[in-house]
């Protein structure tokens, strides 16, 4: 069985750090104290914007570099399923630190000092504060999170599947 590229496993497993790292620490933030909250926003924003720029490299990487093609006993059904999941985690890799960051902007919090991105990179402040805006951005950032957590139980929950049921060593291909 063909297996992905070394570039694509990088980009997979350098992906699935980042959003060990971004996704907690993203949950967390609204329970902790608002004098506590900015180390832990500038570890979740600096994942999430370098999610966004792994993403984005990954998906032209992906373009140049195709995929290899699922195993001839892998049933539509799966291949659709498994499509339609990999197509919104790309998605929403892409979507979510945008949405993050314009309501990071829309509520008045430039990445600059503190925040900055890896602690190094002031990023610019683009637009005016807008609570109304941040509100519903920050809604759908938040759903966004749970959707990326629902896509990767599925897409772990297929691994397992392929791995221990189907046994027809589809993790082979990212290993």
């Amino acid at each position: 069985m063909q297996g992905y590229s070394t570039g694509a496993k990088w980009f997979h497993w350098v992906t699935v750090a980042l959003l060990g790292l971004a996704w907690p620490v993203g949950f967390v933030i609204e329970y902790i104290k608002d004098d506590a909250k900015m180390p832990f926003y500038a570890v979740h924003e600096s994942a999430g914007l370098t999610i966004l720029l792994v993403a984005l490299a990954r998906l032209g990487w992906r373009l140049r570099n195709p995929p290899p093609p699922l195993p001839d006993q892998v049933p539509m059904p799966l291949r659709r399923t498994a499509a339609g999941v990999h197509h919104a985690l790309y998605a929403l890799l892409i979507l979510q630190p945008v949405l993050g960051f314009i309501a990071t902007n829309a509520w008045g919090f430039p990445l600059r000092g503190d925040t900055a991105y890896l602690g190094l990179i002031d990023l610019p402040k683009f637009m005016e504060t807008n609570e109304a805006l941040a509100g519903a951005v920050q809604t759908a950032h938040t759903v966004g999170g749970y959707a990326i957590l629902v896509l990767l139980v599925l897409h772990i929950g297929g691994v397992v599947f392929h791995q221990a049921i189907r046994r027809d060593g589809i993790l082979l291909r990212m290993v």
